[in-house]
């Protein structure tokens, strides 16, 4: 390990808005079963990790917490919880947001398998995936499978909303077709952004807490990762949808796993995913 990684591991410990739980204080086995214990800031990000209560938007995967930061100095009434395994990267966003003394951000290092040990039911009322993995492989490694969705639905206010904002064309569209399998209610989505997506954003808006600072966001805010990939000439994407299901979720039978892992092209896997 490097001497850089190793000096931005002992500045992370003295960040009080960066949370850094151990695997053994969050897993538990239970009749040779594993499964998960409650973290003491579950229900309590504030006041343990926010000052002031006010809606909680969570963003999966966040990287070095540009779109955690951005968000959180745009919109002061709303609070933020950026979420990564890499604490590299997550040093970025965490000594940006102490520097600034930015008392609605707070940033959590862990797996996101692990989510729903750290919220509690109704307390988050959104969840932000920019650029997550598209896992091509693993439909229950998605941040929008089936699976993940029932992990939100347990934290999310009830109609609660998910933004996925990616360049992976394979995401966009399977994304879409579980909204769609699910009855879910979708409130925006567009093939191309930076093109005929901004005008159609601009005149409808999106449901968010954040308002028109959450559209202004889609465009003004470039992460590390987006920058990569429009300088590939990629497309970037953009799609929500309100968690309002009450039944099983279920992964969308007409999906072409096939066909759209084609349409990747050169796109790469940079290992960028919040899970991996």
């Amino acid at each position: 390990m490097g001497h850089g990684k190793l000096r931005k591991f002992k500045e992370n410990e003295s960040f009080s808005c960066l949370l850094q739980p151990e695997s053994f204080e969050v897993l538990a086995v239970r009749d040779g079963v594993f499964g998960l214990n409650p973290h003491p800031v579950k229900g309590h990000w504030v006041p343990q990790m926010l000052q002031k209560q006010q809606p909680l938007v969570v963003e999966l995967g966040c990287g070095r917490g540009e779109y955690t930061i951005d968000l959180g100095l745009r919109n002061p009434d709303c609070n933020y919880v950026g979420v990564d395994i890499k604490g590299a990267r997550l040093w970025k966003g965490a000594k940006y947001a102490t520097q600034h003394e930015m008392h609605n951000v707070a940033f959590l290092r862990t797996r996101i398998e692990f989510i729903e040990a750290f919220f509690a039911p109704g307390e988050v009322s959104e969840i932000w995936l920019t650029f997550s993995d598209p896992q091509l492989k693993s439909e229950n490694n998605r941040l929008t499978s089936p699976r993940f969705l029932e992990r939100y639905r347990k934290f999310l206010k009830p109609g609660g909303i998910v933004h996925l904002k990616t360049d992976s064309q394979f995401l966009h569209k399977y994304s879409k077709a579980v909204a769609q399998a699910n009855g879910l209610e979708m409130l925006a989505c567009t093939d191309d952004l930076y093109g005929e997506g901004r005008k159609q954003l601009y005149d409808s808006g999106i449901a968010s807490v954040c308002g028109k600072d959450a559209v202004d966001a889609l465009f003004e805010v470039q992460t590390y990762y987006e920058r990569m990939f429009l300088d590939m000439g990629l497309k970037i994407t953009y799609l929500s949808f309100r968690i309002d299901h009450d039944g099983a979720f279920v992964s969308p039978a007409d999906f072409d796993v096939d066909f759209w892992k084609g349409v990747e092209g050169k796109r790469r896997s940079f290992g960028h995913g919040g899970q991996q």
